[in-house]
């Protein structure tokens, strides 16, 4: 298995246009024996993967390299990745600025394919952040330019990664760090508490009527300190599926602690959009361009 993955990375620039393979190199952690189930559907015209045991990365590289990474979640509430227009054609846009974009495929939590369900898909993010370092040189980036970006429940996972780094959930005995060098956080879920939070991705999550310190340990605004990375956010007023409090509500404690951030909140808009706000002709995507030059992550 290792000697394939390393084909994988070590393959000509050509077939990096769209590879994927396992996060995984052997065992996948947590997770209990079970036949893969995966599921593929689509619905209103948008693909829907469910009952994931087996992530993965997909990775879309581009002709120049610009140095940044960006390891992007799909949402789907904790239970499917809408891997087509919070994932591919995400990654193909960031691709063509120069980003090498990967798209992760991060497991669904479920009690019984995993041991502890509520760490599942943070211990997916982490993975992806470590081996996106660990193998920097052959992807050409640059360690210190590796972003996390989210929509949705998949934002919430972003936002989570992005707050609980300092003690990882995955096996890490060369201690790279998992903290992302920045999130993009597109309406996101960020937190479980009974006034904003989304109860669908919290029970999904962390099963019915969690104890108050899960609550906590899981609402990303509650997580925020001096070293939580930068963040850009997007949102619209009129998102009913997912409060824009939500995204307020990380912007304010990211303000409070010193941590640079950008937040668009749009008047409509509603949830799912995607990378197009259905009712302007305006495109968050180049305001995200924009704040990514301003840092120097892409030219």
């Amino acid at each position: 298995m290792k000697w394939m993955l390393a084909l994988f990375w070590l393959a000509a620039p050509a077939l990096w246009a769209q590879t994927t393979f396992p996060l995984y190199p052997s065992v996948i952690p947590n997770s209990k024996p079970i036949a893969s189930s995966e599921t593929v559907e689509r619905r209103e015209g948008i693909m829907l993967v469910g009952n994931v045991t087996q992530p993965t990365l997909t990775i879309y590289r581009p002709e120049k390299p610009s140095g940044t990474a960006i390891i992007i979640c799909p949402g789907g509430g904790y239970w499917v990745n809408a891997l087509a227009h919070e994932g591919h054609d995400v990654a193909r846009q960031l691709q063509q600025w120069g980003v090498t974009a990967m798209v992760l495929k991060y497991r669904i939590p479920n009690t019984q394919t995993m041991v502890n369900k509520e760490i599942g898909p943070l211990q997916d993010a982490q993975q992806a952040i470590k081996t996106v370092r660990l193998r920097a040189v052959e992807l050409g980036i640059k360690p210190t330019q590796v972003g996390v970006m989210g929509f949705s429940a998949g934002g919430h996972l972003a936002a989570i990664a992005s707050t609980r780094f300092h003690t990882p959930v995955m096996e890490n005995p060369e201690g790279v760090s998992v903290r992302p060098d920045f999130s993009v956080l597109i309406y996101p879920v960020i937190s479980f508490t009974d006034s904003i939070g989304h109860r669908g991705s919290c029970n999904q999550l962390l099963g019915e009527n969690p104890p108050v310190e899960k609550i906590r340990a899981f609402s990303a605004e509650q997580q925020v300190t001096r070293q939580t990375p930068p963040a850009f956010l997007v949102h619209a007023s009129d998102d009913d599926a997912v409060s824009p409090g939500n995204s307020l509500a990380y912007y304010q404690q990211l303000l409070r602690y010193g941590v640079p951030a950008e937040l668009h909140v749009y008047q409509r808009g509603g949830h799912g959009f995607g990378m197009k706000t259905p009712t302007t002709s305006d495109a968050w995507m180049e305001r995200l361009r924009h704040w990514m030059q301003a840092n120097g992550w892409v030219p």
